[in-house]
């Protein structure tokens, strides 16, 4: 079992983060051995855990403290956050995923599409097992409304050259930010605390998924493949238009906008071609701008919440996937 060099500078969190990737694998029972041995190995593969890590490190805060029930909450948004990927990996029809190849490409899309699945029936058996505020189960189906919403709203506006940044942030609000923010609030509530203390944990968790999401935007139009671990530039391939692309396309250069309409044709030289353009117009500095205004929007409020250990690692970690130059 590998745990993600970010957690070990955090020896305790890192233990806990261990055992909820157990329990994790331990839910996973299946007739079909061959795709029971693929999700264990995506489990098991040293993935970041940044969801989990939160739901975790909120709890803290709270006088209830129960570790097998919050590490139960914790292992079903991660499960939750697998499912959605592998889900997104047949939609966008991704080859790869973390450097390895998707579920989707190594066994077909009616596979990856029951697997996906199951993992969202674990995800709501663990939270129906262990949870133990009532409005557990209530919470993470409006999340996972509000995720399937952001998906929609990413699939209606493809291929629209008139996709603003408000288009753009309200998609990347359901999309990536609310499952942050679920990992943060429902982690609040396990250990206890108050609602209005659960809530603003939630908006921190909304503002790091944005700031997130926009980073990995960014990385997408400046990163190797090898490096970011899955395709680059695939979104705008598939008319995934996102911040720094929409921040370039404000400057009307009719040679990106040529290049855009092509569509469904475009070319990997092409998307060489707008990655280049993106960066020369601006639209990388701009989103870069976007993410750090969210940034700060999440350590103002970082700073509100009690002083102790939890704090400084919650504002750390924060730092650090929120600064990555991959």
């Amino acid at each position: 079992m590998q745990i993600h060099p970010l957690w070990t500078t955090y020896p305790e969190l890192a233990a806990e983060l261990e055992k909820t990737t157990q329990l994790m694998g331990e839910q996973v029972r299946l007739r079909n051995k061959e795709i029971e041995s693929v999700l264990l190995d995506r489990i098991h593969a040293g993935g970041k855990m940044v969801r989990p890590a939160y739901t975790l490190l909120f709890s803290k805060f709270g006088k209830e403290q129960n570790s097998e029930r919050t590490r139960s909450v914790a292992a079903a948004i991660e499960l939750l956050h697998m499912a959605t990927l592998i889900h997104d990996d047949i939609i966008d029809d991704s080859p790869k995923r973390r450097g390895k190849p998707s579920i989707q490409a190594q066994y077909g899309k009616d596979v990856a599409v029951y697997a996906g699945d199951y993992l969202f029936t674990v995800c709501f058996r663990l939270l129906s097992t262990y949870a133990t505020t009532d409005n557990q189960i209530e919470i993470n189906t409006r999340g996972m409304e509000r995720i399937l919403l952001g998906e929609l709203d990413q699939m209606h506006l493809r291929y629209k050259q008139t996709m603003t940044i408000r288009n753009y942030l309200t998609q990347i609000s359901g999309k990536t930010a609310q499952l942050f923010s679920l990992a943060c609030y429902s982690g609040a509530l396990e250990g206890g605390q108050s609602e209005r203390f659960a809530r603003n944990g939630y908006y921190i968790g909304s503002h790091i998924g944005m700031a997130f999401q926009i980073m990995d935007d960014i990385l997408d139009y400046s990163q190797s493949t090898e490096n970011f671990g899955k395709p680059v530039l695939e979104d705008v391939k598939q008319g995934v238009y996102t911040s720094p692309l929409i921040y370039a396309l404000r400057k009307n250069d009719p040679r990106l906008k040529q290049l855009i309409a092509k569509q469904e044709q475009m070319t990997k030289e092409d998307a060489l071609e707008v990655q280049q353009l993106v960066i020369k117009l601006g639209g990388l500095a701009e989103a870069q701008k976007l993410a750090e205004k969210y940034t700060q929007k999440a350590l103002k409020r970082i700073q509100q919440l009690p002083d102790q250990v939890e704090k400084e690692i919650i504002r750390e970690v924060t730092l650090s996937l929120l600064n990555r130059r991959l």
